[in-house]
């Protein structure tokens, strides 16, 4: 993580209020921000998900969506998804589609540290295959939605925690849980 990477800092509204240096904002007490979450799937009709390299600060070695990220301040959030899509994982995306605009998580990993994010998630389409940066994924599949969504319901501990909020949301994952149990 660069010392001079920013983010956007908001209000509890989700109004910009500033930057501050990403490697400052990810810690026991983090301010809210922008970030964006992605679901990449291919012409199979899978989804890929990314098991986080070993060294990252929040969840290290935790199976997530495809990729995520901070918009820099001024970038677009189309923007940034490209941008990290080619840097975390290696792909080219298109088609995305803004599937949860206003979606918004707080959560505390094993060491402490937070993650406090209003994060639109985005679906996306490539005809390529993954070339992951090391310093980003370890791991990474593409899975039926189904089955991800069998695995999220019966291990949640075993993913991050907005990969799991966010297929409780997202009718890629089939029918929601909830629904599912009232029929």
């Amino acid at each position: 993580m660069s010392e001079t990477e920013n983010v956007v800092l908001l209000d509890e509204r989700g109004k910009e209020i500033g930057i501050a240096p990403k490697a400052s904002v990810h810690g026991a007490d983090t301010a809210l921000h922008l970030a964006f979450s992605c679901h990449v799937m291919n012409a199979d009709g899978q989804v890929l998900v990314t098991r986080r390299a070993l060294d990252k600060k929040t969840w290290p070695g935790v199976w997530t969506n495809s990729f995520c990220g901070h918009p820099a301040p001024a970038e677009t959030l189309t923007d940034a998804v490209h941008r990290r899509a080619g840097f975390e994982v290696g792909l080219r995306v298109r088609d995305l589609e803004l599937a949860l605009p206003h979606f918004r998580y707080r959560a505390v990993d094993a060491s402490g540290i937070v993650e406090n994010e209003i994060c639109p998630v985005y679906l996306a389409y490539t005809d390529d295959e993954p070339r992951p940066n090391p310093s980003e994924v370890a791991e990474h599949r593409w899975v039926d939605p189904l089955d991800l969504a069998a695995s999220l319901e019966a291990t949640p501990w075993a993913f991050s925690p907005w990969l799991v909020l966010q297929a409780q949301q997202l009718h890629l994952f089939g029918t929601p849980p909830a629904v599912r149990r009232a029929s």
